[in-house]
């Protein structure tokens, strides 16, 4: 098996497996418990905290362990608002999020709140000038994407940032997630008010993410109940996810130069190959992410193409992994303004560290036979 789908969640690594592993085996207790047991695994679980808010550039207590992205999202967005009302009901969201903030952003405007999108060009990017044209006095919540998980595409967010910050009282929240491994990130290359980030996408463990805030968290809780993370979500905190997540982390930040100076070579020869190809159209743009290669491929529709890879042993994705399965057409590329004659054949390639040479060349070859077809039946 080929794996070439690292944009939808990446293989966990057997250190972080190992880290899981033996927390729950030695360290299972409540982190709430007063007793021994119940005082070694809340250490446990505050040295995870502290570890990912140093490699954040923030303080310990700036950092929230959630189920995911998407919890994070919903948590920062929705409490944000609702905190900001003093401020103003206007609130501005790119065109191009993951869901888990474009659904948000929907739920507001039924909620009493001004949701307007940011629009972008044909590579997918949030322009200053477009951010300058719609931010207002009342704006309270910006939530831009750092790298947009079906394009690639990454984002001027510090020049956005510096825009917010002379024009608006506004927070401003970036969907790290497609990141970390690949980008620097941290308070420092992205100073905005709050990053979500999740964990299986950097070789972690699913069903942990993590919301981090660059100062003093000011809103109000997410969940109710004994008082967890500083309140604001209450349950028994998992600190096997924690201790875990933590070591991904770590060990992300630590090959982060390796990593993706790999990847971009990979990519660089996939991006090459494909423009030698008439009937292929590179998607993504020069401004991206070094994992990510989208493609769109004429006369013949993405789920073929995943079809035909797969029998190859081969597995990419259509456009977006989390709404591959829906019959709607992407969002992301409607946005951009794809043509209908390419938006249905659009597949995305996303490499991780495992990724090798052949690999690449394997895909190359096979992707080869597939457009060697394609054009023989075009011309019958």
């Amino acid at each position: 098996m080929i794996y070439l789908d690292n944009s939808a969640t990446t293989k966990p690594d057997p250190k972080v497996l190992a880290a899981f592993l033996k927390v729950n085996e030695e360290f299972w207790f409540n982190p709430s418990s007063i007793h021994e047991g119940g005082e070694k695994a809340n250490k446990l679980l505050e040295s995870a905290r502290a570890q990912i808010a140093g490699l954040l550039k923030t303080d310990s207590k700036s950092v929230l362990f959630t189920s995911g992205g998407t919890e994070g999202a919903n948590f920062v967005l929705k409490q944000a608002a609702v905190d900001r009302e003093s401020i103003g009901k206007h609130i501005l969201i790119s065109a191009v999020e993951h869901p888990s903030v474009l659904e948000v952003g929907k739920y507001l405007s039924t909620r009493g709140f001004e949701v307007e999108w940011l629009e972008v060009n044909t590579d997918g990017m949030v322009l200053v000038e477009e951010l300058e044209r719609k931010i207002r006095k009342d704006t309270s919540v910006i939530s831009i994407q750092h790298i947009n998980n079906e394009l690639g595409t990454l984002q001027p967010i510090r020049d956005l940032v510096k825009v917010a910050r002379a024009r608006s009282r506004a927070v401003f929240h970036v969907d790290a997630v497609q990141s970390v491994g690949k980008i620097v990130v941290d308070f420092d290359s992205l100073p905005v008010d709050w990053i979500t980030l999740s964990a299986h996408k950097f070789h972690g463990i699913k069903g942990t993410g993590i919301v981090a805030c660059h100062s003093k968290i000011h809103l109000e809780p997410l969940i109710h109940g004994g008082g967890q993370e500083f309140g604001l979500r209450s349950g028994t905190t998992a600190v096997a996810q924690a201790v875990s997540t933590a070591k991904a982390f770590r060990i992300a930040v630590e090959s982060l130069e390796q990593t993706s100076t790999h990847l971009a070579r990979l990519k660089a020869s996939l991006v090459s190959f494909f423009y030698e190809h008439p009937f292929v159209t590179v998607l993504t743009p020069a401004s991206s992410a070094p994992h990510i290669v989208t493609i769109a491929v004429k006369g013949v529709t993405g789920e073929v193409l995943v079809n035909a890879l797969e029998k190859k042993g081969i597995y990419v994705s259509t456009s977006s992994a989390c709404s591959s399965k829906k019959t709607t057409r992407s969002h992301v590329l409607e946005a951009i303004g794809l043509s209908k004659e390419l938006i249905d054949g659009v597949i995305r390639i996303s490499m991780g560290k495992d990724t090798t040479e052949q690999d690449v060349q394997t895909l190359q070859d096979v992707m080869n036979e597939i457009l060697r077809q394609l054009e023989r039946n075009l011309k019958v």
